[in-house]
């Protein structure tokens, strides 16, 4: 049956977003997977699909499904897409939008200029919590690795994230590392794998490549997991900007206890109807 989706992109990274409050669509694997291909399908990095609260208290609720048909627990920017989507359709306008995603209730705002900045819970570095079967040494994780000595960061921003601090973010390594890290055994449920470069104490350069999706545009969960982890060491403030190939996001975590912000913008594209 034909069904009706929106396509949305934050910041480059780009998403097919399906309403099943209005299109009756029962999402699966390998519906998910032919919807993600860029030559067969739509084409997305991930689909976000639409539907009603458990709690009327909040606006609605998603699920978030990966371009290899895996499901997935987290995504910054296509939350802000969904934000975008609710203003258009539900007409939310600058009040709190609150949406329960699969780890949690995210809470997000219209802001002034036009983008939308949202809480993205408190980091988690326990490693029982990322799940990671690592022991860290000064707050790092070593794997040895076909390209040396991989030395990382790891973090839960409700979904599992690394971080590898690079001299040389234009590297054409990051990929083919990434792909080993997100998949190795240290990590039971997979990792998406960050690669930084510092410019400044308030500015960094990242590529993230995503568990399920490969190197993406932006990973708003990814920038948000960089800055925790390179705050941690001590090694950006509190508020820095983050440059991704897609675009820029803004990322403030202002101590240990508090919940990391991001702010960043969300774009609609275009509609369109597809056969199922």
């Amino acid at each position: 049956m034909p069904f009706e989706f929106h396509k949305m992109h934050g910041a480059g990274n780009d998403f097919v977003l399906i309403d099943a409050r209005r299109a009756k669509v029962t999402m699966n694997p390998e519906l998910a997977a032919r919807i993600s291909d860029r030559h067969l399908g739509i084409g997305c990095d991930q689909i976000l699909v639409l539907s009603d609260p458990q709690q009327a208290e909040n606006h609605a609720r998603y699920e978030i499904w990966n371009a290899d048909g895996s499901p997935a627990l987290q995504c910054g920017n296509g939350a802000r897409c969904i934000g975008l989507y609710l203003e258009i359709t539900d007409g939310t306008g600058k009040q709190p939008i609150d949406v329960e995603s699969p780890s949690g209730v995210v809470r997000m705002r219209r802001c002034d200029d036009g983008e939308f900045e949202l809480e993205m819970g408190v980091p988690q570095f326990d490693p029982a919590a990322i799940p990671l079967d690592l022991q860290a040494v000064d707050g790092l994780y070593q794997l040895d690795s076909p390209w040396g000595l991989l030395e990382f960061g790891a973090v839960s921003m409700g979904n599992p994230h690394v971080l590898v601090q690079t001299r040389d973010i234009d590297s054409a390594s990051i990929p083919e590392v990434g792909a080993f890290l997100s998949t190795h055994a240290a990590f039971p449920a997979g990792c998406n794998a960050g690669f930084a470069q510092l410019a400044g104490e308030n500015a960094i350069h990242l590529r993230v490549v995503e568990r399920g999706a490969g190197e993406t545009l932006a990973c708003g969960s990814g920038a948000c997991a960089a800055v925790a982890i390179l705050r941690k060491m001590r090694r950006v403030g509190d508020t820095v900007d983050v440059f991704l190939p897609g675009g820029h996001l803004v990322i403030k975590w202002l101590g240990e206890q508090e919940p990391l912000t991001m702010k960043g913008p969300a774009m609609h594209v275009f509609r369109g109807i597809m056969n199922e």
